[in-house]
Order: C-alpha cells, then sequence, then structure tokens
C-alpha cells in the first residue's frame, strides 16, 4: 500500500489497535486469503486466480461474518472483512488500496418490505451479514427514527417472512432476486449517502499481523488486474437478475479513495454508539 499523507492520517483515527502500514514484517510460505464468494468480489479476485499467484497464495472463499471469524481464528492471514469488525479486532491491518464500498446505491444491499419504512414493526437480518446490519441499525436510530424488533437468523429461510409488517435485511447476490419480489427496497448504502454526504465502504482486506511493503504491492496489483476487465468479468458469469456490468461499473466501487475512507471513519465513529 501506498504510504500516502492522507492514509497515514487516517490511520490514526481508525480504533487505537489498527494500522493502515505495517510497523514489521512478516513472512509466511504459503499466505491463505479469505475472501467473500459474492458476485461483486470477481473483479478483486480476478487477479489472484492465476498460477503464479496461487503458487504462494491459497484462496479460501466463505461469506463476510465467517471471513471476519477466520481471520481471527488464524484459519486466514488476510481477510475481506466487514468494516463493522474493524473495532473488535485486538490489533488490525489495512494492507490494500483496494475494498468493496459504494457511492451512492450498491443495490445489493437492501432491506425489503411490502410496508414503507414508517409502518414496519420487525426487520429480519441476513445471517450472512455484520456491516450491513450495523448499518442497519444506525441509519434506524440516528436517522430514520424508527425502532422495529430486529431478529437475528440462521438460515435462508428468512427471506419467506418478508410478508406483513416484517422486513428483512438482504445482502449479496441474494439481494438481486429479492428486488424482483419486494414492493419496497431501500437500499442501505444511498440511504447512507443521503443523511451524510459520504461513500459507504462493505469490507476492507485485513491482517492481524503487519505485512511486507513488497507483499502490500503485489497484493495491490492482484486487486488491481481485473479494474481493466469489468465487463469481461461481468459478461463471464452468465448472471440474468442485475446486470453485472452496471452493477461493476457503477454501484460498487473498488479503490479506498480519500473520500471513502472518510465515509469508514465516519462509520466506524457512530459504531462505537451501538
Amino acid at each position: 500500500m501506498r504510504r500516502n499523507r492522507s492514509n497515514i492520517e487516517f490511520s490514526s483515527r481508525l480504533p487505537k489497535k489498527s494500522f493502515l502500514c505495517p510497523a514489521k514484517v512478516i513472512e509466511l510460505e504459503k499466505i491463505k486469503v479469505g475472501a467473500v464468494s459474492y458476485l461483486n468480489t470477481k473483479p478483486l479476485l480476478y487477479g489472484m486466480q492465476n498460477e503464479q499467484f496461487l503458487q504462494t497464495h491459497e484462496l479460501v472463499l466463505d461469506y463476510p461474518a465467517h471471513i471476519g471469524e477466520a481471520l481471527k481464528q488464524g484459519i486466514v492471514d488476510v481477510g475481506l472483512v466487514p468494516a463493522a469488525l474493524l473495532p473488535s479486532f485486538e490489533q488490525s491491518f489495512i494492507v490494500s488500496d483496494y475494498g468493496i464500498a459504494a457511492d451512492f446505491d450498491v443495490a445489493s444491499v437492501c432491506l425489503f418490505s411490502e410496508v414503507p419504512l414508517e409502518k414496519i414493526e420487525t426487520i429480519y437480518l441476513d445471517y450472512q451479514s455484520r456491516s450491513s446490519a450495523a448499518l442497519l441499525k444506525i441509519l434506524m436510530r440516528e436517522f430514520w427514527g424508527i425502532q422495529p424488533a430486529l431478529v437475528e437468523t440462521k438460515d435462508e429461510g428468512f427471506r419467506t417472512k418478508i410478508t406483513g409488517t416484517a422486513a428483512a435485511l438482504v445482502i449479496g447476490d441474494r439481494a438481486f432476486e429479492q428486488r424482483r419480489l419486494s414492493t419496497y427496497v431501500y437500499d442501505l448504502a444511498a440511504e447512507w449517502r443521503g443523511f451524510t454526504g459520504l461513500p459507504f465502504v462493505f469490507a476492507v482486506w485485513v491482517s492481524l499481523k503487519p505485512m511486507s511493503p513488497e507483499w502490500i504491492e503485489q497484493f495491490n496489483a492482484a486487486n488491481a488486474a481485473g479494474m481493466d476487465y469489468l465487463e469481461e468479468i461481468a459478461e463471464a458469469q452468465k448472471y440474468s437478475a442485475f446486470n453485472l456490468r452496471t452493477y461493476f461499473q457503477h454501484h460498487i466501487a473498488y479503490r479506498l479513495t480519500e473520500e471513502r475512507l472518510k465515509g469508514l471513519e465516519r462509520f466506524l465513529e457512530l459504531l462505537k454508539v451501538y
């Protein structure tokens, strides 16, 4: 990662033991990289699924909440983890200039219901989500001013409960399918932007030990490799529930710019309240 001034300044405002730049170096023979198995990570993983990268790395794919736990347990060395988990690490390092963010509407993280927002009495929370659930709570209490009952879920059955005054937070590829079914769709990234004027960062690449500058440069290059092939990557997925070309190019933001890091900072500040 480039040690630019904005990153260094921002790192000082992250949780006390979270850093953007390494202090020491660790050497690993085969680095395990935990990534999210959603469509939005396909461009990031494009440069990691080649023989050269896989000679020194192993990819582990799962949904966001599991990747965070795998990092904590040492199952993976680097993980694309929900931003909401950053304060839970005793010490953490953001090791890439890339992640999963949205400048406006993200399309794949939404609250779905059959009634308007003010009439929702119960919300079922997607079991695959951490940052999205935290964002929903912030929007409810800080901006929407609603207090429905929140229900944790454990399996895919929760989507069938979107009826009457019961709503559900749905993330990832399943959100595209749910968009076709629900009457009301509240895009959480768009709502966040409307209230704060900032982008929202959903996930960042994190390690619990510092990585070498050489490795960070290589890892950034791997993340960047797919950015010039978004149309080709979209076409290769053969996905019909949503226009992936539009999704990759206009809904998802991959580079962690200064403005996007400001959005992350604001989210972490509000997260302390909850």
